[in-house]
């Protein structure tokens, strides 16, 4: 039995969930969400909670994905999604380009110009190398910043590039000298 498929989503004050077939409609005071569940899995509302049931034991490996990402949508609606990147290396520095672009400086020989989708928003550090992606669909905030990791990941033997904030790195040992 799925252990996260069992356990019932709080769903706090000011959140309004709407069951529609399979979607789920979820909007708060961040805004609105909505959720496409797989086949055979059904969310029963009561008393302050949501409940996801499954038809039988052939939607298993459904049944814990599917509470998640409607937790995931409770979640959103209610605080948000945030997700740190910072970049290291000299010269390497990031900045906006209005409000839906975010312009990087990576050691190229050109800045590399990332435009942000709607509901995504990106706040930059005064000294341009901390980035904070927020918004409230938690998978459009993670594949921003995997995108935003991907222009320069870090490098294995100075560490230099793109990284997430409190991600352990593993550095490799260079070349060793001539005898």
């Amino acid at each position: 039995m799925s252990r996260i498929g069992k356990k019932p989503i709080a769903v706090p004050q000011g959140v309004k969930v709407q069951l529609q077939g399979n979607v789920v409609a979820v909007q708060g005071p961040k805004g609105k969400l909505e959720t496409i569940i797989p086949a055979g899995i059904k969310f029963e509302q009561k008393d302050g909670h949501l409940q996801a049931v499954r038809e039988d034991d052939s939607k298993a490996a459904l049944h814990g994905l599917a509470r998640a990402l409607v937790n995931n949508a409770v979640e959103g609606v209610t605080k948000g999604w945030v997700r740190e990147l910072e970049i290291v290396g000299v010269g390497y520095r990031a900045e906006m380009k209005g409000k839906s672009t975010v312009v990087f400086t990576l050691g190229y020989s050109h800045p590399i110009e990332l435009p942000l989708p709607s509901g995504v928003e990106c706040a930059i550090d005064p000294k341009q190398t901390r980035l904070s992606v927020s918004g409230i669909d938690r998978q459009k905030v993670g594949q921003v910043a995997a995108e935003m990791r991907g222009l320069r990941p870090p490098d294995p033997y100075k560490n230099k590039g793109v990284r997430y904030v409190g991600e352990r790195l593993k550095k490799k040992v260079g070349k060793t000298g001539a005898k």
